[in-house]
């Protein structure tokens, strides 16, 4: 049975070898075009992984949104490079679907231009540094540490903590950073920190990004 989650691994089989052109007759875009129709899906949200998916999947049950019922395919990239070639392939030079996303400061730039080549409105919604950084300043320091504590892991934080190359650095970039140290752990966070969040807590660029979703129903 055709889901969401076929068609994103049709998506990313596609961008990973698809041809030349829409034209082509051995195009492996076929699957993913017949998907697209008949899951009715009108949006995809660009993201560069998949911690990022596992937030706003997050967000989105916390408001009880269906995104897929909507038409909405949350798609991880494999980082933000890709985003000219996803972009090529879901925007007006392939699929023609609406496309958004949300990033990293630092691929502002990746977004921006792989957009802007494809055609499609620069609609995207950017985190000061990243992710995590907006849900760590949201929840402050304590907060994070008692989830951390909560799901079994601030043993590991205390031994991360006492390593020479974390002193100097704040609460906040220890923690950012004890996030991306473990396979698994930054998805894992993604959806536990949204999670805790209080309706009015809810970093700008994610808020926004569900906000603009609902906007295109």
């Amino acid at each position: 049975m055709a889901d969401m989650e076929s068609f994103r691994e049709a998506v990313t089989a596609w961008a990973a070898g698809g041809p030349d052109g829409p034209d082509d007759p051995d195009d492996p875009g076929d699957f993913a075009r017949e998907l697209a129709a008949r899951l009715a899906v009108r949006t995809v949200v660009l993201l560069e992984g998949p911690s990022d998916v596992a937030a706003v999947d997050a967000l989105a049950a916390g408001r009880d949104r269906d995104l897929e019922a909507e038409g909405v395919c949350v798609l991880s990239m494999g980082g933000a490079m890709s985003v000219g070639r996803f972009a090529q392939l879901l925007g007006p030079p392939g699929l023609g679907l609406r496309l958004t996303g949300l990033c990293d400061e630092a691929e502002r730039r990746y977004y921006a231009r792989g957009l802007e080549r494809a055609g499609a409105a620069p609609d995207f919604f950017v985190c000061t540094a990243d992710l995590e950084d907006e849900l760590i300043r949201a929840l402050g320091v304590t907060r994070v540490v008692e989830l951390i504590r909560a799901e079994g892991d601030l043993r590991a934080l205390e031994t991360f903590l006492r390593q020479p190359a974390q002193q100097g650095r704040t609460p906040q970039q220890q923690l950012r950073r004890f996030l991306g140290t473990k396979k698994g752990r930054k998805i894992q966070y993604g959806r536990v920190l949204v999670e805790a969040l209080d309706p009015g807590l809810v970093p700008a660029p994610l808020d926004d990004l569900l906000d603009h979703l609902l906007a295109g129903v």
